[in-house]
């Protein structure tokens, strides 16, 4: 060998230790954040949310996470009215728990690879007339160091989603509600109508005229009592009130007998059978 001149092997091995690629470099920085929790306006009362995230504290199950190896969810939970994992609340609302304890290595939250205790805070703050401030948080404290490892917010988002989903039901059990109660009114307005005609008819029979049949007599009064609908026409509805169910349209110079009045309406049947109500401003005389 030359002198000054180096041996291959020692020059490639040089060349491979300058360029090999850094492992950390190679990795990458995390782009997770860690303790954020989830801060959101709800639209709804304060009332129904607070309804809604007791319910969800109660629900036994932890969103979001998961112990090794196990269910896509965290099983066996408790709600609690405080818990030594988060420090006492002492701000605007009221704050309740979800906890379980004895949690194996939950996922989700920063270097959780112990067995400890894993609690959700749901804090219910009032906002404006039309929503309500929900503050949800999430924590692992192990037991062998006692230090608290944060969530990434994934346990935090799924549960804010289960509350979502109890509120939505509370809405549609209140348009049941709602529907129900409008349908009990348009059931009592037909018996009403019903009584009211089966009045109408023994009283006609009991104020006939002398020397005038008592057809003709129905005759007479029947007619007194028709009405012709006005232009550009009316909505026989099922309740003497404008919020009621339309039953049908009814086009001008359609006739119907009036059946009870009110200073407002008129229960009617139309020349089919059919019974309902009409405003009085939707009628007008016969000529």
């Amino acid at each position: 060998m030359k002198p000054g001149m180096r041996p291959l092997y020692l020059t490639s091995l040089v060349a491979l230790v300058l360029f090999a690629p850094n492992p950390l470099h190679a990795r990458g920085k995390s782009t997770e954040s860690y303790g954020v929790g989830l801060n959101v306006s709800v639209p709804a009362s304060e009332r129904d949310v607070l309804q809604a995230v007791q319910d969800v504290a109660a629900d036994g199950i932890i969103q979001g996470s998961k112990e090794y190896n196990k269910d896509e969810y965290v099983g066996g939970a408790d709600a609690a009215d405080t818990t030594s994992v988060f420090p006492k609340w002492t701000g605007d609302g009221q704050a309740f728990y979800k906890v379980r304890k004895d949690a194996l290595d939950p996922r989700n939250f920063k270097d959780s690879g112990d067995s400890g205790t894993l609690a959700v805070r749901y804090v219910v703050q009032p906002g404006d007339d039309k929503s309500t401030i929900l503050k949800i948080d999430a924590i692992f404290m192990d037991d062998f160091h006692r230090r608290a490892h944060l969530s990434n917010g994934s346990v935090e988002a799924a549960e804010y989603a289960a509350v979502q989903d109890h509120l939505a039901a509370m809405r549609l059990q209140k348009q049941h509600a709602v529907e129900d109660e409008q349908r009990h009114g348009q059931e009592l307005a037909a018996k009403e109508l019903e009584r009211k005609q089966k009045q109408q008819q023994l009283e006609l029979a009991v104020a006939q005229a002398p020397g005038e049949s008592l057809e003709q007599h129905v005759r007479n009064l029947r007619h007194d009592a028709e009405r012709l609908v006005k232009s550009p026409g009316g909505k026989l509805r099922s309740a003497p009130f404008r919020s009621a169910a339309s039953i049908k349209s009814l086009p001008p110079g359609t006739e119907v007998v009036i059946l009870v009045s009110t200073p407002y309406w008129y229960g009617v049947e139309t020349g089919d059978g059919e019974h309902g109500w009409l405003h009085r401003s939707e009628l007008e005389r016969l000529p």
